[in-house]
């Protein structure tokens, strides 16, 4: 029980307790954004009562979303200026333009159009609607770009020199600090990995309608558009995991030893599952293949990679203890991503043989049961995968990489405050997870009450439809038996 009064290791859980459930809901907000501008295109061309159900249902679980991942996002920027401040004096002149820019040029943009979304629907045409869901899309999407330029710089290092007194980093070129080595290769990996989580979070809604039985028509159009968004986010993602892989055995190489159990230089063999030894510093486990690693990371299966026993003794890495570094930890979450991702892969096989073999996928009761549960996947793949980026560049916050400029680096133990005490940090963090308890609980409650109710029209949405198109809705059809009575009242009010 010694970390309870240790401000270090206090200051690291509560960043990353704090981080892993904002990172729950950044990705959904992403990825149902998607499949959200997905649906409202398609209502903008068939102008279906159906269809506008559809997209209303979709643009409530997003708003839920983004409302409170907005709300678990701001404890981690106060932590900068309080747990992490001599942290923020170093990295505080890169950190602030791109941390500004993500307020100033995603949030607004993303949080404008949403309320459009929200409150515009009788207020606006249809093609600005349909405009204002692609950008409020396509702000999140820029959102998380500065974010991960930010994350990014941290990892790989570029376009800054030390300062004179050595007490902070200074920006010599935003371009190159903005588009350092590492962002291309990490944001596409990032915003690939949560497209899939949206795309899976329909395909489990489709589901469970399936499952109970209840708007087949829904559940099988979101069923097909969640396996295609899956499937082609899902073949991307090994393009961009074997880049990602490229750039951490070139840049990181402490990282992708642990990543790989490697300890002394050896070819880097790809394990299914293992264990790994720190004492002795021997791996244990299910081998794929002997060169796997080294292939994804180098196009060759024959090359070697320095192991850690090897990169401590480096300047680059001088005075870093092997015996301290968390080999075991960052071994195991990178190989649970990996086999998460052949878990996807089998279930989106599964998926789209069962949905576009005639539909077939409306009498399998047992998938339908799985695929309820099946963003689970995903979403452990997406925080395993955070784990093995952030404990991988242990014991750096701000990592020495190979073509980082000289002085660029910052300790995990130089980068806490000196003045925040433990007991501060323990009151903190309690009280930091009771909100975050609540506001699970309150979003949880609020989402499966927009399921429950599902997707259908409500009183406000007369004005979506012109009286010709009123015309044309057909009264006897079951999801539109609602709305054909609401708009006979409000007709009927207006001849009044």
């Amino acid at each position: 029980m010694d970390f309870l009064v240790d401000p270090l290791v206090l200051a690291r859980i509560q960043f990353a307790a704090t981080a892993m459930f904002h990172f729950l809901l950044v990705p959904l907000s992403i990825g149902i954004g998607l499949i959200m501008a997905i649906n409202e295109t398609r209502f903008y061309r068939s102008r279906d009562p159906k269809d506008a159900g559809a997209t209303r249902l979709w643009v409530k679980i997003y708003a839920a979303c983004f409302i409170v991942g907005v709300a678990t996002g701001i404890t981690m920027e106060f932590s900068f200026g309080t747990n992490w401040a001599d942290y923020a004096r170093f990295v505080g002149g890169i950190f602030g333009a791109p941390l500004a820019a993500e307020a100033l040029f995603a949030f607004f943009l993303e949080s404008i159009f949403l309320g459009i979304l929200i409150f515009g629907r009788n207020k606006v045409s249809p093609k600005f609607y349909l405009v204002s869901a692609w950008l409020t899309w396509f702000g999140s999407c820029l959102s998380a770009l500065w974010i991960l330029i930010a994350n990014s710089w941290m990892q790989t290092p570029a376009g800054s020199e030390l300062a004179a007194d050595g007490s902070r980093a200074v920006i010599t070129d935003f371009f190159a600090a903005a588009f350092n080595p590492s962002l291309a290769a990490r944001y596409s990996h990032t915003v690939l990995s949560v497209l899939v989580i949206g795309a899976f979070i329909a395909i489990a809604l489709a589901a469970w309608y399936m499952y109970k039985k209840r708007h087949p028509e829904f559940a099988i159009r979101t069923m097909k558009t969640g396996a295609i968004v899956a499937a082609v986010a899902t073949c991307f993602l090994l393009v961009s995991a074997h880049s990602s892989a490229i750039v951490v055995s070139e840049e990181q190489p402490t990282k992708f030893s642990m990543m790989e159990g490697l300890y002394n230089s050896e070819v880097a063999p790809l394990y299914l599952a293992g264990w790994v030894n720190e004492e002795t510093q021997e791996v244990s486990g299910i081998v794929l293949h002997p060169g796997g690693s080294s292939l994804l990371a180098s196009g060759s299966a024959d090359t070697e990679f320095p192991g850690l026993n090897e990169l401590v003794a480096t300047e680059q890495f001088a005075g870093v203890s092997v015996a301290e570094l968390p080999v075991n930890l960052v071994f195991q979450s990178y190989h649970l991503m990996v086999l998460m991702f052949g878990a996807i892969v089998l279930l989106l096989v599964l998926t789209l043989i069962f949905t576009f073999n005639k539909e077939k996928i409306t009498s399998q009761r047992w998938l339908q049961r799985l695929l309820i549960f099946s963003p689970l996947l995903p979403m452990i793949a997406i925080q395993s995968g955070w784990l093995t980026a952030e404990f991988g560049r242990q014991p750096f916050v701000v990592y020495p990489s190979t073509s980082a400029p000289d002085g660029i680096v910052l300790m995990v133990s130089n980068g806490v405050s000196q003045v925040v005490s433990a007991p501060e940090l323990l009151i903190t963090l309690l009280l930091f997870m009771l909100v975050y308890l609540f506001l699970a609980i309150a979003l949880i409650r609020v989402v499966f009450g927009f399921i429950k109710k599902g997707p259908v029209l409500e009183s406000g949405d007369a004005g979506v439809f012109d009286a010709k198109e009123i015309a044309e809705i057909d009264a006897t059809q079951e999801s539109a038996g609602d709305f054909a009575s609401t708009v006979a009242t409000a007709t009927a009010g207006e001849g009044e």
